[in-house]
């Protein structure tokens, strides 16, 4: 069996005293997509931000093409483009255009798109590339997000709650983005609450609770196991 490109195991993380994760163990092969599920709180957003080295502390082991990162911190993680990371606030240039939030790093290395590409992607942003990130839709902003991490080059994805308080049509457009870098080659790690918008994307998916990864479906064995994963997902 190939080494698998992101492999996680053991992964404890804290803010502070606070102890989140408690050994989070998975793995994603090259091209694929996987999604964290869970309920608020679990321990999926902090997944993303422990990889990333956003914690106080961690430990345990993070791996990339079977590269150790658990004792990179931030500032040297991002700066590979190897990652590109959209956190559920998107992080964009509000009082910059979009044509300049594109054109601003972080454009780390080669692979990144191209403007072109990048607005036949988000067709939206070719519509607004002239307007200030102060005006642009919730929906317009988590287009512009994602665009400024294709740009870097990075090849790893991590996805916070791109969907959230959006619009369907909106929802729609951000389906064909993912479904296309899939093709392109893209390894997406999501964490998504729309479980409609994540399941036909996904090829297998992790149940996080209380910091651990307590369940894993793939996606041929989803449909027989909707009901426990029903029941983990309920309020």
């Amino acid at each position: 069996m190939s080494t698998p490109l992101l492999q996680l195991r053991d992964l404890h993380a804290w803010y502070g005293e606070s102890h989140i994760l408690h050994g989070i163990d998975l793995e994603c092969a090259e091209g694929q997509l996987i999604t964290l599920l869970g309920r608020n709180g679990a321990g999926r957003t902090t997944t993303l931000r422990a990889i990333m080295g956003m914690v106080d502390r961690r430990t345990g082991s993070i791996q990339l093409h079977g590269d150790e990162f658990i004792d990179k911190p931030t500032h040297r993680i991002a700066p590979l483009g190897r990652i590109g990371y959209c956190p559920e606030e998107r992080g964009i240039f509000s009082k910059l255009t979009v044509g300049e939030n594109l054109m601003l790093p972080p454009m780390v290395g080669p692979g990144g798109m191209g403007l072109e590409e990048i607005f036949t992607m988000f067709p939206n942003l070719r519509d607004v590339r002239n307007r200030m990130g102060t005006r642009l839709s919730g929906g317009e902003q988590q287009m512009l997000a994602m665009a400024r991490i294709l740009r870097t080059g990075a090849r790893l994805l991590l996805l916070d709650e791109i969907t959230e308080g959006l619009a369907p049509v909106i929802v729609k457009v951000l389906g064909e983005a993912i479904r296309s870098l899939k093709q392109k080659g893209y390894t997406i790690v999501l964490v998504e609450q729309n479980f409609h918008f994540a399941a036909p994307l996904a090829n297998r998916h992790y149940v996080i609770e209380h910091g651990r990864v307590i369940d894993t479906f793939s996606a041929e064995a989803l449909g027989a196991n909707m009901d426990r994963l029903n029941q983990y997902l309920s309020v």
